[in-house]
């Protein structure tokens, strides 16, 4: 039987990422990310409904998080939808959601000279997170 658990997010970043290491030296990203929905209700209102994403990101992605965004940066996340089941204090039992990012893209806004903000970043990000048996050269990229 095939599945697939891919998530596509753009969105805004609400905080800071909090960043951790793990007792076996792995870094942990996480921060929370809005994505909008704009529509027209029945009225003809213009009505806006936004979603919050929570997002998880490892070693090399976490570095680029921990060193590059902030609250209010656009980011283009790929990932996975994570559940985790947990009981609260009055013993309910209750589930979370996540996505676990394995690629990152900072989406920035022109400057005054015309260059997107985190062009250069980018290109870091890239290179930082590659992993080896991931690396394409440039005729397979998507862009």
């Amino acid at each position: 039987m095939a599945s697939l658990n891919k998530v596509l997010l753009i969105g805004n970043l609400g905080s800071d990422p909090e960043i951790r290491t793990l007792p076996s030296g792995a870094k942990v990203a996480s921060f929370n990310i809005a994505t909008t929905e704009s529509y027209k209700n029945k009225e003809g209102q213009k009505v806006e409904s936004t979603e919050w994403h929570r997002i998880e990101l490892w070693e090399g992605l976490a570095g680029i998080a921990e060193q590059y965004l902030k609250k209010g940066d656009s980011v283009y996340i790929e990932g996975r939808i994570k559940t985790e089941k947990y009981t609260d204090a009055n013993g309910v039992e209750k589930f979370s959601f996540r996505i676990r990012g394995n690629s990152m893209q900072m989406l920035g806004k022109p400057n005054r000279d015309g260059e997107n903000s985190n062009q250069k970043n980018y290109v870091a990000a890239n290179q930082a997170a590659a992993v080896p048996s991931q690396v394409a050269d440039g005729d397979d990229l998507p862009f």
